[in-house]
């Protein structure tokens, strides 16, 4: 019987994900578009990222690279089995890449990306068997405050007359 007081599952994803969101908000005070992810290993955080494209001028620069790069440098390995990756908008085709080259084992999500979605919303990457690595999915987790966070950068941007 689980303990009482051993944060369940879904409660850690909920935990994790509000960190990811902090550094979404963070990147909106930046001016990026609002995501942010956050790498965990045995219950502790490894990285931390929101997206940098426009301060980098880099079109690399999403949440998850970062985030990745971060995590192989704290490990000090490009493996990084034993993590989950957290990230508020599903990740695109270049991150879920990055992230099956990474062999992270788990990705938690926030917001559907039904543009550029890689992982359930146009291609299913992560879940691909003929990769030699596939990922466990958890997807919808704090979906509104994830989304709310883009839609209203986008409002914003266009009421400015931008993006």
């Amino acid at each position: 019987m689980m303990d009482p007081a051993t944060p369940r599952p879904i409660d850690a994803d909920a935990h994790w994900m509000t960190r990811a969101i902090e550094q979404a908000m963070q990147a909106a005070t930046a001016d990026e578009v609002p995501v942010g992810a956050v790498i965990v290993r045995k219950g502790e955080l490894i990285a931390a990222a929101a997206n940098e494209r426009e301060s980098l001028r880099d079109p690399t620069a999403h949440a998850e690279m970062i985030a990745i790069t971060q995590a192989a440098a704290t490990v000090e390995d490009w493996r990084l089995e034993e993590t989950t990756l957290y990230v508020t908008l599903e990740p695109c085709v270049m991150c879920a890449g990055a992230i099956l080259q990474s062999r992270i084992p788990r990705v938690v999500f926030g917001a559907l990306d039904p543009k550029a979605g890689a992982v359930c919303s146009l291609y299913r990457l992560l879940e691909d068997s003929r990769l030699n690595h596939r990922c466990s999915i958890t997807s919808g987790v704090l979906a509104e405050p994830c989304g709310q966070l883009l839609s209203e950068f986008f409002q914003s941007k266009r009421a400015m007359g931008k993006k």
